[in-house]
Order: structure tokens, then C-alpha cells, then sequence
């Protein structure tokens, strides 16, 4: 009990005051024999290596010993009624802590011998019982002895329920046995079955590891032998197609790949590095070239025949079907040359015939329309010009008058923005009469642009088989009767006129023509527009140098000396001459044409020497006033303003030459004026 009650005292110090005790200021009764004011305390917080039963050694602690014993109302030891008649506990206490306590014990056991007796202080002291008489302390402190240390045997009940309570613990333990227990093998199960993942991921990794190493080869395989395989190997598909299929852009890409292969296989064959492989490939792809040739073939002149049908639009032909199949012509002219020069002649015959048909056709209804005829008497010096009008047919009947030398409206044929031909249908039903350069303009405008259009085909779908220079001589093939159709066009609307205005009007038509042509990139044209300008230019010449003739023959017709007669001489006026009027309209015609002419051209010439006998026939006819210069510069004066004024609205450095010229000339006779 002593060991238990030091324990207890070491360990965990019960709280100062028990609730069921009032406080008492007398000092508790030992257990050892003492007398009843013989105190043992021990002090909260010390270890049972330094316990309270130390006591003092002299009688002159016994007031602090009683002083310390009031502090100790609330200590957690507690009496007991038991009379101990065991071994010393102090000698128990020193067997169990050993020799290194032997001191303390003896301390602790002089402390009690030295209070073993009471002395007078001890009889002096107060107690302080709390308003409590000694029965009512002694019976309070029974009870707190009985609740607090007593030790008594434990009833069969008592027995029975703690037994219950440990049979519980007991069950719960080894329940929590169980559940620990198999916590312990689903660990050791998780664990084995760790231990298996990590080794299937060991064996995955190194499975991993050479499936790449195999990818790697394959890849470098595949990279060295799948063009060689590609080549020597055509699939039954590629084989169905070629016979079979119709013929469409993808028919055409299969037919592209067969071009490979062959190629490849000649490559090979001429390099002597021919396999098993490409032998047995050789016949094949031979049948195959030639399966390809035999229907590209048929298909290419069953489209050369549908050109020849009637009333066909072969533009439209050409898009549709040669241009989206131009890849297929490449095909054969390089496994089949022969073949397809024949096919190529075939598609030049038949578009000869097509556009020579058209444009005769084309032609007559230009022929039908009513044109103004110009002949040798509207030149400048012939004073009674007729007015007639004619058709391209030589027919004589009536016509509108017309304006040999006043270009008027004339030049909207070079400044409309409309490049549309005239259609055969409303040339045939227009009944207006024209001039010239409206049949030249609209045959040559349907001309160029047909020719523009074939000559892109040509250079589209025979290139890059055919050079631009072989592509060139079968379109000059091609339009050679239409050419030397415009060219009779030409001649025909040219042969008999002394129409200057409407000559030279289709020269700069001519001309532009020749413009558009190299904005298009069509060379191949140039021919016939420079054969064409071959024929205008000689014939503007022509009717230039009949104008000169005819002044020069007005001027020699006048007479050498002026009138005598009154008569004769009232008939002259200062007015300006008709034939200054008419060569007026005539250099205002051609100087708004040349806007852009050069120095060299040779209306330029022309034009100079027409003036020139203009002013000889004024200067000769001024003479009829005799001696009266006055009117003779008045005269000159008026005839050169008048042709000034004409003019005065032209442009170009040709113009303003001749505007320079003629202002010289009118400020010379300005002064009789």
C-alpha cells in the first residue's frame, strides 16, 4: 500500500481540495504508530526520488512543520485506518531506488525520530475545525476515508460486472485483432501484387523498348525499299480503271501514275539495274501504255467530230472537253508521237474547215450591208461632188448624202467601249447605210478575238508537248484561209473608194488591233495585221496623192491673168474658196486620227504636200484681183483663218504644227484684213 499511495503521490497530484471533505487545519494521522500530531506531507511537483517524507531533524522546525501542514489541506494523500505492521517502507523504498537514495531514506527516518515526541509548541497550537464540533469532523473525515483510500474485498457483484466489463475489453481486442490481422494480409496481398505490376511494367518497358527498335528498322526499310516497290508494283485497281472506267480527271490522274511507273521502269531498264521484280513488270505496264493509247485516241477523235457538227460553238468544245483532258495529249504524243501528230493534223484540218465556214459566212452578211461610195469625184479639187450611195455588191442604187471630208461621229469607232462584233443575224437585218471602216471594224474584231482564243487553246493543250514555234505554224495552218479571207474583205472595201477618212480610220482601227494583240500575247497574228496594213497605207497614199492631183489640176485651170471686165471682176469676192473649206474638214479628219502619229508615218508626208498645193491654188487664185493687194491679202487672210479655226481644237505635235503653220500665215495678211 505504501509503494502504491508513493506511486500514486509521484505521478499525478490530486486536486488541492476534495469536494465531499470541508477543510480541516489539523494535521493528518500517520499510519506508522506515530501520535496523532506526528504529520508526513509530501510536496506537490517532487518525484519519488525526492520525496515529502523527509522531515526535519530539530525541534526548532516544529512551527514551519505545522505551518506546511495547513498548506496541505488540499494534497491529493489520504489516511488510512489500517494498521501497518509490515516491513519499514522506508527500507523498502531504499531497496527499490537503491544505494543512491540510502541518504535520503536516513534523512527521511531522523526527521521522524525527531518528532517522535511533543513538545510545548506542540500544545500551544490553534486548530481551526472550521465551525465543525470534533464528532462532525471526525464523522466528515470518516467519510472521506471510506470514499477516498479504505481498501475492502470486492463483492460477488462486483466481481460479476468487472468480470463482464474485461470479458468485453477482451472480445474487442481480439476483435480488433481480426480486423488487424486481415489488414495485415490485404498489405502483404497489395504488396505481392506490387511486387507482380512492377515486374509486368519491367517486362512491358523492355517489350516497349524493342518494338520501337523494330518500328526504327521497319521505317528505315520502308524509307530505302518503298519508292523500289512502288515502282514495280501496279495494283489490279489501277488495271480495271485503265480499261474499263470512263474517262474523267480521275482516269486521267491513273493515267499520270502509269506515265510514272513506265518511266521509272525505262530508267531502270537502261541503267541495268533491272530486278525479278521489274521484269515481270515490263509486260504489264507495256500492255497497260498501250491500253491508254488506244482509248485517249478514241476519245480524242470522237472530240475532233463533234467540231464538225452543225451549228456547234467549238469554244465551248475546247474547255469542256480537250482542255480538261490536255494531260492525256502529253501521254500520247510520248509514248505515241506518230499517233498523235495524226491526231493533231486531224484537229487542224477540222478547225481550218470551222473557221474559214464561219467567217465566209460572216463575210456575206457584212457584204449586205449598204455602204457609202466615194469615188473620183469626191476629191477636193472636183467642184460638182455627187452624192450617191452604193453597196459592197457594185449595185447602183440611192443612197443618204454623205461628208467626204468631215469626220463628224465618225471616230466613236476608235473610242467605244464596246468589243463586241456585229452578229451575222443583225448585219443581215440592218438596212442603214455606213461607211467603210464599220464592216472592217466588225470582220477584224470577230477575227482577232477567234484567233486570240484558238491560239490559247493551241498554246494550253499541245504545250508542253509541242514547241511554241510548231504551235505557231499550225495556227498560221489553221486560220490561213481565214486570214486570206480578210484580206479580199480589205482590198474589196478599199479598191475603188477616195474615202481618206474612212482609210485612215482603219488604219489606226488596224492599228489597235495590233496593241491588243501584244497586251493578249498572241504573236502569232501579227501577219495578217501587218499584211492588212499593207494594203491600207498604199491606198491612203493614193487617194492623198488624187486630192493633190485635183488642186494641182483646179490650180492650172485658172487663169493666168485677172479679168478685165467689170463683170468678172464683181464677181469675185474675199469669201473664203469651197475647196478651203473642204481641205479644212479633211486636215481636221486626219490631224484628230494622227493624235498619236509619229513623224515617219506616211499620212505626214502626204498631209504637207496637200498643203502645199492648197496654198499655191489660194496663192494662185488671189492673183485674180489684180492690182488690189488689199483684197488679194484680205482674200488670203480669210481662207487661212478659216482653215485655223477648223483646226483649232486638235491635238498632238502633228497638230500643233500645222496650227503654228497656218497661224504664221494668217498673221502675214492679217494687216489688210
Amino acid at each position: 500500500m505504501w509503494l502504491d499511495r508513493l506511486a500514486g503521490q509521484s505521478t499525478s497530484p490530486a486536486p488541492s481540495q476534495p469536494g465531499s471533505r470541508p477543510y480541516s487545519p489539523a494535521p493528518r494521522r500517520t499510519p506508522s504508530g506515530l501520535g496523532p500530531y506526528i504529520t508526513s506531507q509530501q510536496r506537490p511537483g517532487l518525484t519519488p526520488r525526492s520525496s515529502s517524507l523527509s522531515l526535519a531533524s530539530t525541534e526548532s522546525s516544529a512551527s514551519s512543520f505545522l505551518a506546511s501542514s495547513r498548506r496541505a489541506n488540499g494534497s491529493t494523500l489520504k489516511e488510512s485506518r489500517t494498521i501497518y505492521s509490515g516491513p519499514d517502507p522506508v527500507e523498502i523504498l531504499n531497496k527499490l531506488l537503491g544505494d543512491e537514495k540510502k541518504h535520503a531514506a536516513s534523512a527521511t527516518k531522523s526527521a521522524a525520530d525527531s518528532v517522535g515526541s511533543i513538545s510545548a509548541e506542540d500544545l500551544q497550537l490553534e486548530f481551526d475545525f472550521g465551525g465543525l464540533s470534533v464528532r462532525e469532523l471526525a464523522l466528515s473525515e470518516e467519510s472521506v476515508i471510506d470514499g477516498a483510500g479504505v481498501y475492502r474485498p470486492q463483492a460477488a457483484e462486483e466481481y460479476e460486472r468487472d468480470k463482464t466489463k474485461f470479458e468485453d475489453l477482451h472480445r474487442s481486442i481480439r476483435a480488433c485483432d481480426e480486423v488487424l490481422s486481415s489488414v495485415e494480409t490485404n498489405l502483404t496481398s497489395f504488396r505481392n501484387d506490387l511486387a507482380t505490376v512492377s515486374a509486368d511494367i519491367e517486362t512491358l518497358q523492355a517489350r516497349s523498348t524493342a518494338l520501337n527498335v523494330r518500328l526504327e528498322n521497319r521505317k528505315a526499310v520502308e524509307k530505302g525499299l518503298g519508292p523500289v516497290v512502288e515502282e514495280i508494283s501496279v495494283s489490279p485497281a489501277i488495271v480495271s480503271k485503265i480499261a474499263d472506267d470512263h474517262i474523267d480527271e480521275s482516269w486521267v490522274k491513273v493515267v499520270a501514275e502509269i506515265d510514272k511507273r513506265a518511266t521509272a521502269h525505262k530508267k531502270s531498264t537502261s541503267n541495268a539495274q533491272g530486278s525479278k521484280g521489274l521484269q515481270d513488270l515490263g509486260p504489264l505496264l507495256e500492255k497497260l501504255v498501250l491500253k491508254a493509247i488506244e482509248r485517249i485516241r478514241d476519245f480524242l477523235v470522237a472530240q475532233v467530230k463533234a467540231l464538225r457538227s452543225p451549228h456547234i460553238n467549238a469554244q465551248i468544245i475546247q474547255q469542256q472537253n480537250f482542255l480538261k483532258f490536255k494531260d492525256l495529249f502529253s501521254f500520247l504524243h510520248k509514248h505515241h508521237s506518230t499517233l498523235a501528230d495524226e491526231i493533231c493534223l486531224a484537229y487542224m484540218n477540222t478547225m481550218r474547215w470551222y473557221y474559214a465556214n464561219q467567217f465566209t459566212r460572216y463575210e456575206n452578211a457584212l457584204r449586205k450591208i449598204k455602204l457609202h461610195s466615194l469615188d473620183k469625184t469626191d476629191v477636193l479639187g472636183n467642184e460638182d461632188t455627187s452624192r450617191k450611195g452604193t453597196v459592197l455588191s457594185s449595185s447602183k442604187i440611192a443612197g443618204p448624202p454623205h461628208d467626204a471630208f468631215n469626220l463628224g461621229r465618225r471616230i466613236d469607232l476608235l473610242k467605244t467601249h464596246n468589243q463586241s462584233a456585229l452578229s451575222s443575224y443583225l448585219a443581215e437585218e440592218d438596212q442603214s447605210t455606213h461607211y467603210l471602216e464599220v464592216p472592217f471594224r466588225n470582220f477584224n474584231l470577230a477575227l482577232i478575238d477567234n484567233a486570240t482564243a484558238e491560239y490559247t487553246f493551241l498554246a494550253s493543250f499541245f504545250s508542253p508537248a509541242l514547241s511554241y514555234s510548231t504551235i505557231s505554224r499550225h495556227f498560221t495552218y489553221i486560220f490561213e484561209p481565214t486570214f486570206q479571207l480578210g484580206h479580199t474583205l480589205t482590198k474589196t472595201l478599199i479598191a475603188d473608194t477616195y474615202d481618206a477618212i474612212g482609210v485612215l480610220l482603219a488604219v489606226r482601227l488596224n492599228q489597235h488591233f495590233q496593241f491588243e494583240l501584244q497586251r493578249r500575247k498572241v504573236p502569232a497574228a501579227d501577219g495578217y495585221l501587218n499584211g492588212t496594213a499593207m494594203l491600207l497605207w498604199p491606198r491612203l497614199q493614193f487617194i492623198m496623192n488624187a486630192h493633190c492631183e485635183s488642186v494641182r489640176a483646179l490650180t492650172t485651170a485658172l487663169p493666168t491673168r485677172p479679168p478685165t471686165s467689170k463683170t468678172e471682176q464683181g464677181k469675185l469676192s474675199a469669201a473664203p474658196h469651197v475647196c478651203t473649206q473642204r481641205f479644212g474638214q479633211l486636215l481636221h479628219g486626219i490631224l484628230t486620227l494622227s493624235t498619236e502619229a509619229g513623224d515617219d508615218e506616211p499620212v505626214v508626208t502626204s498631209l504637207r504636200r496637200l498643203r502645199s498645193e492648197m496654198e499655191a491654188f489660194l496663192t494662185r487664185y488671189s492673183t485674180a484681183f489684180g492690182n488690189d493687194r488689199r483684197k488679194r491679202e484680205r482674200f488670203l487672210y480669210n481662207n487661212y483663218s478659216l482653215i485655223l479655226t477648223i483646226i483649232s481644237d486638235t491635238h498632238g505635235k502633228l497638230a500643233e504644227e500645222e496650227q503654228e503653220h497656218f497661224e504664221g500665215l494668217k498673221t502675214a495678211f492679217q494687216e489688210a484684213a
